[in-house]
């Protein structure tokens, strides 16, 4: 058999190099077209419930929350196993379902099972929902904010309302987790003994602060053919302004919440901090769809961040070379085009030393460069990435 295709192959010459040009050709295109990641994903299509528990310790949140949680999802469609996690003021459920299953079906099944149990949690427990779609291998990178003179508060508000919603406007993105920083929050600190002075209760003083910062609509007037829309404006971000909310009237005496309290600005307490070189940053772990190229969005993601880097302030240092899934990436590739080489030259030497044939040496040498077609794309592809994720000054 070995023999007739070797005859096969040399009396029709014309032919078979026309199907090995052939092969490289689709060889180029498939390597162009595929996508590269680090590792296979070996998670199973898994579901993530998360409810927030405010006040509760973890062993209140494990039975009053993760559990009926779990609960509802035993018996669920296609569910292979369920884990959990309660922590102090959070619980997270993993539903993890079997191999080949929709993930867009199971986060429908969860999601039905979701809407029995809500009458069950007890009351002040925030409402169940399902995280961002990503799996264990979806963190690719981590940016940082850091800086000598700005505060870490404005860099913590800079990472929530200005690089957050820019990267998720990008597509692919799943999630960006902002950690570390100072989150800004208005704070009311009451004085026992005014609120005694004045007969205000806790509860008057409680009602007044959920009111303190909303907007109130007026309807519509219409005049000349004309509707105009009135909003009574309540919102403001001034603490004077905030101070003057009303909290209850006694006769012509109108008691403010500046009255009974002072209103700061401050951080809100801390579960945790973030920090780059034992140096306090903002960081931002982004997290990408499931079946996303890892390394295009990564050059999106530097594109984006060049852009981004133009509207901070001067002072703000932004590195985006902590972790990146796309590094690891780029030294698979480049490991397994120089095994390619070295493959195509050591196949040379054999066949020089134990052949001694000129003609076949002259066609060994000639596989040199065919070998370096097979891998130019992804040379190429690598290049432009690698120069596109470089830090820019």
């Amino acid at each position: 058999m070995l023999n007739k295709i070797v005859q096969f192959s040399l009396h029709n010459r014309l032919l078979m190099i026309l199907v090995f040009t052939s092969l490289i050709v689709a060889g180029i295109f498939v390597s162009n077209s595929m996508d590269i990641d680090v590792f296979p994903d070996f998670t199973a299509p898994t579901v993530v419930v998360m409810t927030e528990a405010h006040g509760m310790a973890s062993e209140e949140v494990e039975k009053l929350v993760t559990f009926p949680i779990e609960s509802a999802m035993n018996g669920s469609m296609s569910v292979r196993r369920i884990r959990s996690s309660s922590s102090t003021g959070f619980s997270i459920v993993f539903v993890e379902f079997d191999w080949g299953t929709d993930l867009f079906r199971a986060r429908q099944v969860v999601g039905e099972k979701l809407i029995t149990i809500k009458a069950v949690l007890p009351e002040g427990v925030g409402e169940p929902t399902l995280a961002p779609q990503s799996s264990i291998m979806g963190e690719i990178m981590f940016i940082s904010l850091t800086s000598d003179s700005t505060s870490p508060m404005a860099l913590r508000s800079l990472a929530d309302w200005r690089l957050r919603p820019a990267l998720l406007g990008l597509g692919g993105i799943a999630q960006v987790t902002v950690i570390g920083g100072e989150l800004k929050q208005y704070q009311v600190e009451a004085d026992p003994y005014l609120m005694f002075l004045y007969g205000v209760t806790l509860n008057e003083l409680y009602s007044a602060c959920d009111d303190i910062n909303a907007n109130a609509p007026g309807g519509i007037i219409n005049q000349y053919g004309n509707e105009y829309v009135v909003t009574g404006i309540g919102r403001s971000a001034n603490l004077e302004d905030l101070g003057a909310t009303v909290v209850k009237s006694m006769g012509d005496t109108v008691i403010r919440i500046k009255d009974l309290a002072s209103i700061k600005n401050v951080a809100a307490p801390k579960l945790g901090d973030g920090s780059l070189n034992a140096t306090p940053a903002v960081l931002l772990s982004i997290t990408k769809q499931p079946d996303i190229n890892t390394v295009d969005l990564t050059h999106r993601i530097d594109a984006a961040m060049d852009q981004i880097r133009r509207e901070l302030p001067r002072d703000v240092k932004v590195n985006t070379r902590i972790f990146r899934q796309s590094d690891f990436i780029e030294s698979s590739v480049r490991n397994v085009q120089n095994s390619l080489i070295e493959g195509a030259l050591f196949v040379v030497i054999i066949l020089i030393i134990f052949l001694l044939n000129f003609r076949t040496t002259v066609i060994s040498v000639l596989a040199i460069p065919i070998s370096l077609l097979i891998t130019v794309s992804i040379r190429l592809r690598v290049k432009s990435e690698v120069q596109s994720s470089m830090p820019r000054p």
